[in-house]
């Protein structure tokens, strides 16, 4: 499928994202005062090295999808054959070239997106954005939708059970989940749960800790460290072969 330009879809009895009901320009107002241009170069170099580890988990001879993508710090540092990323705003500036470009709902996304298409689905801190738990498992039926038998659903996602009530600190965020509720969510549509680490990675990369490659580095390299830091659950499932 050629994908020409942006494509917008969340209209005609499609289901809506909360976070569209919020005029766009107070969204990147929002997203642009939570994140400096030095934050967004923070982040560049944790996402480096987030890549490197979580690459293990995705097939880099199959096509890998990137929902809301926001700055793409995820779909700019993965290795595989195609690369293509999503969101409900048109972020092609902060895109490489090479990285196939949809501006579409995620809700709406299966009906835009090749179906039974791509090796890996990733998602990253996006789900909390989501109005209820109806929308999130509509997402992870869209999610099941564009993905190929054996190919894996990779989602990182803050948990409400470790942060606590600074899981509210952001104005846009609407659905608490935890490890579990994430994998009740993903296993109701259909994908069979692989991986689950319920303490990862940080809440958020918005800290007075340095935040070197190489720091970075050692933390995913000492399990030990996540049980202290991680407020994110790391979960893969994969669509079995036959479904």
């Amino acid at each position: 499928m050629h994908v020409e330009g942006p494509v917008d879809v969340g209209v005609g009895g499609l289901p809506v994202e909360p976070h569209q009901q919020v005029p766009r320009g107070d969204l990147d107002r929002i997203y642009e005062s939570r994140f400096s241009r030095d934050d967004a170069a923070s982040k560049d170099t944790v996402w480096v090295e987030v890549c490197a580890y979580l690459q293990r988990f995705v097939d880099a001879g199959a096509p890998v999808l990137d929902v809301a993508t926001d700055r793409g710090h995820f779909i700019r540092n993965i290795r595989a054959r195609e690369r293509w990323a999503t969101d409900i705003r048109d972020v092609r500036e902060h895109l490489t070239p090479g990285i196939r470009f949809v501006q579409v709902s995620g809700t709406g996304m299966s009906s835009v997106l090749p179906n039974d298409h791509f090796g890996t689905v990733f998602m990253s801190n996006y789900l909390e954005h989501l109005g209820d738990s109806d929308v999130v498992v509509e997402q992870l039926r869209q999610a099941f939708a564009v993905c190929r038998p054996g190919g894996r659903v990779v989602i990182l996602q803050p948990n409400i059970r470790l942060v606590g009530g600074a899981y509210w600190d952001f104005l846009d965020h609407k659905t608490a989940l935890t490890e579990k509720s994430l994998r009740e969510a993903a296993e109701l549509v259909g994908f069979t749960t692989r991986h689950l680490v319920t303490r990862f990675l940080p809440f958020t990369t918005k800290t007075r800790l340095p935040q070197t490659a190489g720091l970075v580095r050692m933390y995913l390299r000492f399990p030990p460290a996540w049980l202290l830091l991680g407020k994110q659950s790391l979960y893969v499932g994969e669509r079995v072969r036959g479904q």
